[in-house]
């Protein structure tokens, strides 16, 4: 692997007589990692499915696999069963077990794809809330399918800028997780294009940009709250000169030692984390209300096992359930915002036909007795993911909605109209392989 003279030279001066043996895990194979949902499997049941070799020392649910499957083609990875996730960044959980308060307001500001967001929300406690940001319209798109495939429905996805975020919910966050853009040196082994694109500038313009974004989202930290800081970077400007900077602009002060993983000294890519804490200060929040919604007794209330602890909300034909311990976030949130999901996307109503949104199949909030099952096999289940028709199973379903399942896991549903079965996987999800 060709390293960039510079970096070299930086690199021996963080590590000294680390480097030969750094260098030398650069040129071997990146570990394969998963993270299992807790809520949807256990590893006993993945494990008929993926070769589970060992688990991961700092994650519960992490685990190591020999070689790299394709995931494309299991559909327990498509019903949310568990996450690829790359080992280091899942220290995060040493932060959650041994700082976080317990229920919490979570923001995890640059969450796209999921893989942090996913971690927290099987994390934290059922009565705490997440909310994960994405500020490119794309990728939260991606996000947003992630977590609707997680199940949880006190995890929400919004798209904002983080200085919209700092202005419109001060003081709101018992913690923000900031996995903030950087140079991505850790990266070099599991991605040869991030060593092309490095460059002592590149350096100094994510240092830049991280404190901007720290700065811009610091209103909406509590005070006493915790901001978690990460790069998968090595350098200290993008590290631990930022986090002096951090402690210095805001009178802030470090949980402990920030942690710095090296490929050379744990099985997975480099990382860094570290914890800050905001310091008490008093302060006077001033909510602007907006408008309430509409929400009374819903036409899906009977689809979701305990409809009690939800607030059904209706706009125009389509409704959603918001958590109840929830509702008057969701109206902040909503208020000043862009939602892209919250609570559980129940579905619409076309005259009196009820149409379920595919967010409610992927929930762990649907009651079992909601739809009747189909339970398929793994060719039929990629058949479905794929968007196909499944003209085989006709004469077996009853007509209407029908839940598809594989191997007890919801993948979506399908409208059985007596001649054919309409494939209900929403179109811009179906995989595209044989």
């Amino acid at each position: 692997m060709y390293l960039p003279e510079t970096f070299i030279i930086r690199a021996k001066e963080l590590l000294g007589d680390e480097m030969a043996a750094f260098e030398k895990a650069l040129t071997e194979e990146s570990p394969v990692s998963i993270r299992l949902n807790p809520r949807k499997i256990n590893a006993d049941s993945l494990s008929e499915t993926l070769p589970l070799s060992e688990s991961i020392p700092w994650a519960v649910d992490g685990y190591y696999l020999d070689n790299r499957p394709s995931f494309t083609s299991d559909p327990l990875f498509h019903a949310g069963c568990y996450y690829v996730q790359e080992a280091s960044s899942m220290i995060l959980e040493y932060f959650v077990r041994n700082y976080f308060p317990q229920p919490a307001k979570v923001l995890d500001l640059c969450a796209a794809p999921g893989g942090k967001s996913t971690h927290l929300s099987a994390l934290l406690e059922d009565e705490s809330l997440l909310i994960a940001n994405e500020v490119i319209r794309s990728r939260a798109n991606i996000l947003s399918e992630n977590l609707i495939k997680w199940g949880n429905p006190n995890t929400w996805v919004i798209c904002n800028d983080p200085a919209e975020i700092g202005k419109s919910l001060p003081a709101f966050f018992d913690v923000i997780v900031a996995d903030l853009p950087c140079s991505g040196e850790g990266m070099f082994r599991k991605n040869p294009a991030a060593i092309a694109e490095w460059s002592i500038n590149n350096v100094q313009l994510c240092a830049e940009r991280q404190r901007r974004i720290v700065a811009d989202v610091w209103p909406a930290l509590k005070p006493g709250g915790i901001l978690i800081y990460s790069t998968c970077t090595y350098n200290r400007e993008e590290n631990e000169e930022n986090l002096d900077w951090i402690c210095c602009e805001f009178d802030a002060e470090l949980l402990e030692e920030p942690r710095r993983l090296m490929p050379h000294k744990i099985k997975g890519e480099g990382f860094f984390i570290a914890g800050i804490r905001k310091k008490e200060k008093p302060f006077t929040d001033r909510i602007v209300k907006g408008k309430t919604g509409t929400f009374h007794a819903s036409p899906f209330a009977d689809c979701l096992s305990f409809p009690e602890n939800y607030i059904f909300v209706s706009d125009n034909s389509r409704w959603i359930a918001v958590p109840a311990n929830h509702y008057s976030d969701y109206l902040r949130v909503k208020n000043s915002l862009r939602i892209l999901s919250a609570g559980v996307a129940l579905g619409e109503m076309k005259g009196r036909d009820r149409i379920p949104a595919h967010d409610l199949a992927m929930s762990n909030a649907l009651s079992e007795a909601a739809f009747p099952r189909r339970e398929v096999d793994k060719e039929t289940a990629l058949s479905y993911l794929r968007k196909e028709a499944l003209r085989n199973i006709l004469p077996e379903i009853p007509k209407g909605y029908v839940l598809i399942t594989y191997k007890g896991h919801p993948l979506g549903f399908i409208k059985n109209i007596g001649t054919r079965a309409n494939n209900l996987y929403p179109q811009e999800w179906r995989i595209r392989m044989k």
